[in-house]
């Protein structure tokens, strides 16, 4: 006889298909992605003139309150055994087949028999309530989804980073490390556990790696990375790691969150996580094994990186299984 969470997985993917069925005969793209511009905040509580707000044991008044309430939270993933390593994964409502690919793969939680792996997928809220509705039935099954009260579109992925680095600094602070990556990349768990983070030496503090740019802002505007001057005057970004994955120790997520109460948002999450560090004077650390572009498949290829980019959830089991069944064959 199934058992009551195969069924609901099974309920799951036929909703799944028939919400998206439905939405892409009866709404426009177009009215889609344009209400997804502006995060919606909570009217903030009229404070007295001396008030301050308190983050663990540092006093600060925010320049940008991160004023959003968890709509869908899994505070008690840290409890009884600490973790290892944390990924945050950032994800839209539309794809649960790019979610189930990685939590079949790389994103297991029990790939490791000897260390505690923790998944998160991170959304805001959508406009659709048929969406949300199917997300908040997907947490249901797997307990692996975080959601914020702010619009999800690409110009809040700053404030979706910003729920990840809070949502470690207040339930999981004790992890070890955290991992910010996308749900188009397929990620060499070895390579990162054992070659890069290493278990068995001690912890690293104000760590910060990843596959660092040097750049400017592009004031095209015809561009996706566009960057107005007014919001962004200087002519240099600070170094900062492609979005696509970047590695930081677990004390790097509260120092980030603390730090961005204070510094104006920028709305390329990247860029503006760079400028994090460089006020907190933590410098990334350059790792050529972070990929944030496609690379064609061939298992010894990908036994050399971290990341790889541009990954569908098709590919992402192939490859997977592909490099789990050849893992006695030498490069």
């Amino acid at each position: 006889m199934p058992s009551k969470v195969s069924c609901l997985y099974v309920l799951t993917v036929v909703c799944w298909a028939s919400a998206l069925w439905y939405l892409s005969i009866s709404r426009p793209t177009s009215s889609y992605v344009n209400q997804l511009s502006a995060p919606a905040r909570k009217t903030p509580k009229t404070l007295k003139s001396n008030a301050t707000t308190t983050f663990g044991n540092i006093r600060t008044r925010p320049l940008n309150p991160h004023g959003f309430d968890f709509i869908i939270n899994e505070p008690k993933k840290c409890e009884t055994n600490v973790p290892f390593l944390v990924i945050l994964i950032t994800t839209t409502h539309k794809e649960f087949d790019a979610r189930q690919a990685i939590r079949e793969t790389w994103g297991d939680e029990s790939t490791f028999s000897d260390l505690r792996i923790i998944t998160l997928f991170l959304l805001g809220r959508s406009t659709d309530v048929v969406l949300n509705q199917m997300v908040e039935q997907e947490s249901e099954i797997f307990h692996d989804i975080v959601v914020e009260d702010f619009i999800d579109s690409y110009h809040n992925l700053t404030l979706k980073t910003l729920m990840g680095m809070r949502w470690v600094a207040t339930f999981c602070n004790q992890a070890k490390y955290v991992m910010k990556t996308d749900s188009d990349i397929f990620v060499n768990m070895d390579n990162l556990v054992y070659k890069l983070l290493k278990p068995a030496t001690k912890p690293r503090r104000r760590y910060f790696t990843g596959y660092v740019i040097n750049g400017g802002p592009i004031r095209d505007m015809r561009s996706k990375w566009y960057m107005p001057r007014d919001l962004y005057p200087e002519s240099k970004y600070p170094p900062f790691c492609s979005g696509t994955g970047y590695v930081f120790s677990a004390d790097v997520a509260e120092l980030i969150y603390k730090t961005s109460l204070h510094t104006r948002l920028l709305h390329l999450e990247d860029v503006y996580v760079g400028v994090c560090l460089r006020k907190l004077g933590i410098h990334p650390y350059q790792n050529s094994g972070f990929n944030h572009w496609k690379m064609a498949y061939s298992l010894c290829r990908y036994r050399r990186v971290i990341t790889v980019h541009q990954i569908s959830p098709e590919e992402m089991h192939r490859i997977w299984n592909d490099m789990t069944s050849k893992k006695h064959l030498k490069c």
